[in-house]
């Protein structure tokens, strides 16, 4: 099923004083994430394409040994993107069940400013912060 998103005001950004994530908020935040997502898949058809016309067959062995490790490098950056687009992929589908930009841990909101930094969010500051410190915790036990 198809949700048509309303228009959005090419100056709107969404503030703290209007309802969370009110249609007009939404439509903002997906069409962000949709912006952001197709950026993220042109870079990777772009590496996609320098990596085929590009040669292993340096004549010169350190040419080639620099190649493999700029190549080595590239696929490591894509498959955090390719983990990124999941992220956004998920953010976008909470969006059309109505759960996007409340916390995972509290349900409340997890604020304007912070999902305009950071849309793929799932934690609130605070649940965020709570979640680093017990990650060290542990890492330090």
């Amino acid at each position: 099923m198809s949700r048509t998103w309303p228009d959005i005001p090419g100056s709107y950004r969404p503030t703290p004083d209007e309802p969370f994530m009110n249609p007009v908020m939404a439509a903002y935040f997906r069409r962000k994430l949709e912006r952001w997502r197709g950026r993220l898949l042109g870079d990777a058809e772009e590496t996609l394409h320098t990596m085929q016309e590009d040669s292993l067959a340096e004549a010169d062995m350190a040419d080639r040994a620099t190649l493999e490790s700029d190549r080595s490098r590239e696929l490591r950056a894509r498959d955090r993107q390719r983990k990124l687009i999941a992220k956004i992929d998920a953010a976008m589908q909470r969006i059309d069940e109505g759960t996007y930009g409340f916390c995972e841990e509290t349900a409340e909101p997890i604020g304007v400013d912070r999902l305009d930094a950071r849309p793929i969010a799932t934690l609130s500051i605070e649940a965020q912060e709570r979640h680093e410190r017990r990650e060290r915790t542990q890492r330090a036990d």
